[in-house]
Parts: structure tokens; C-alpha cells; sequence
């Protein structure tokens, strides 16, 4: 275990930097405007479930573990997206003029 720690140190203290500077950067965003920043970003979860749907394609059949977790990912990325989207279209009704 320590010998994984000692090889891959500059990546491990690239994680942390980048957890520091993420919470940071987060933490100093205006109320009125974390809910935008956040539809978008679950919108853009796409990726997670591209990436889910690769790692199905090439875990072995046999790799029941690598399917679920595959799978899970696949279910919790759409879940994501979709909530996005409904969260942004919410917002944007906001805006619209009201009718009468």
C-alpha cells in the first residue's frame, strides 16, 4: 500500500489541490447563482454515462462486478442528466411572461 502512495505521490497531491481549489471556487459562488451552475453540470454528466457504457462493453462477461458497477453508473449518470435538464427548464420557465 505504501509503495502505491510513494509512485503515484504527484498524482495524489494533484487530487487533493484539486479538491482544495474545487470546494474554494464552490463555496464563493453567490446563492442566486448556484442553482444554474448546478443544472448545468448535471447536464453535462454525459460523459459519466459514455464512460459507464464503454467500461460495460469491454468488462469480460464473466465480470459481474465490473457489468453492476457499469450498470449502476449507466442508471445514477441518466438520473443526473435528466434532473439537470428538468431543473433548467424549471428556471427558464421563471423568466417566461406570464399569459392573461
Amino acid at each position: 500500500m505504501a509503495q502505491f502512495f510513494l509512485e503515484n505521490q504527484s498524482l495524489i497531491y494533484i487530487v487533493i489541490l484539486s479538491i482544495l481549489l474545487g470546494i474554494e471556487v464552490i463555496s464563493n459562488v453567490p446563492a442566486i447563482l448556484h442553482t444554474p451552475l448546478m443544472s448545468g453540470a448535471n447536464a453535462i454528466h454525459g460523459v459519466v454515462i459514455i464512460g459507464a457504457i464503454i467500461v460495460m462493453g469491454h468488462a469480460p462477461a464473466d465480470d459481474y462486478l465490473a457489468l453492476t458497477l457499469g450498470f449502476l453508473a449507466v442508471l445514477l449518470g441518466t438520473l443526473n442528466v435528466v434532473g439537470g435538464f428538468v431543473v433548467t427548464n424549471r428556471m427558464l420557465e421563471m423568466f417566461k411572461k406570464k399569459k392573461g
